[in-house]
């Protein structure tokens, strides 16, 4: 499928989606659409495991572009996302330089300047440029920039950004300006840790993903795990839903968690769902050691009604 079909209109994306396993609903499938129209970020913010980073790889899948992601955290600088020196090869670049020079013969005092500036020059060059996430979306674009929690980075990165955002350009002091000839798709998740500030929310267009609804939430299984019993599909699923909304929890599983529970019962060969089924494989969505026994006394009375 061509570009032009899957962002021809909301609903020939929302389809698209689904076409890798990705169910979007109308208003993310819309405002997704528009991001792309307009040429703006897409901001994603929702509880984690709601689907946010999986948006991002489903839309390069569909268009068949690069996905280049980058994985925000604490204390990180806008060097280690934008480019750095390759600090090894340039020493060993000095050394051969320096014995090459050993053997030949010494000039005057003007060559000697010339050679020094030349190597200055050399050491600088493109073949000792290593790009990182964003340098390599503003050359490689068409593509989908991931950038994954934002909300971990601090005001400095968020300002860095946000300039990139503005003018799809960013400059390298010993090599000049690169600027993007196509916007990439950038598509910029949060798990609402801390709040954004403004000036970057009012650059993007926002999404807030919510768990999804019962049938939206079995209809995601059903794609992703079609080997997974219809019976036990619904008993997972409906499990999860009343753990998110009777139970004050930590950390409440989310679609990602939902489908590692299901698919880690269908592991064992199991096609039931009862109370010790459950007890016994809920590691893989309780992740929160203060929420396991609330969720086992849970789990007990909410499957034996």
């Amino acid at each position: 499928m061509s570009d032009e079909d899957v962002f021809a209109s909301p609903q020939s994306l929302s389809d698209a989606l689904a076409g890798t396993g990705y169910l979007a609903d109308a208003g993310l499938a819309t405002v997704t659409w528009l991001a792309q129209d307009l040429d703006r970020p897409l901001l994603l913010e929702g509880e984690p495991g709601t689907g946010k980073t999986a948006l991002a790889e489903a839309l390069a899948q569909l268009t068949d572009v690069p996905l280049i992601r980058l994985q925000c955290y604490e204390g990180i600088e806008a060097g280690q996302a934008l480019y750095d020196w390759d600090f090894p090869r340039q020493i060993l670049h000095l050394r051969a330089v320096q014995a090459l020079a050993d053997r030949s013969p010494i000039g005057d005092g003007a060559d000697a300047l010339h050679s020094v500036e030349q190597l200055e020059a050399n050491l600088f060059d493109e073949r000792f440029l290593q790009a990182r996430p964003i340098l390599r979306a503003l050359r490689e674009a068409p593509c989908v920039l991931l950038v994954d929690e934002i909300d971990r980075a601090d005001d400095e990165f968020e300002a860095f950004l946000l300039e990139v955002l503005s003018t799809w350009s960013v400059t390298i002091p010993e090599l000049g300006t690169v600027r993007a000839q196509t916007p990439p798709l950038v598509v910029l998740t949060s798990n609402r840790t801390r709040e954004l500030h403004d000036a970057l929310k009012r650059r993007c267009l926002y999404h807030w993903i919510d768990h999804p609804g019962l049938e939206r939430e079995l209809a995601i299984l059903r794609v992703r795990l079609p080997e997974v019993e219809e019976a036990l599909a619904t008993d997972v699923v409906r499990l999860v839903q009343r753990l998110r909304a009777e139970e004050d929890l930590l950390k409440p599983p989310g679609v990602a968690e939902t489908l590692d529970w299901a698919r880690a019962v269908a592991a064992l060969g199991l096609s039931r769902f009862d109370p010790e089924v459950a007890a016994r494989t809920m590691g893989a969505a309780v992740k929160h050691r203060e929420d396991t026994e609330r969720v086992r006394v849970a789990i007990d009375r909410m499957l034996t009604r």
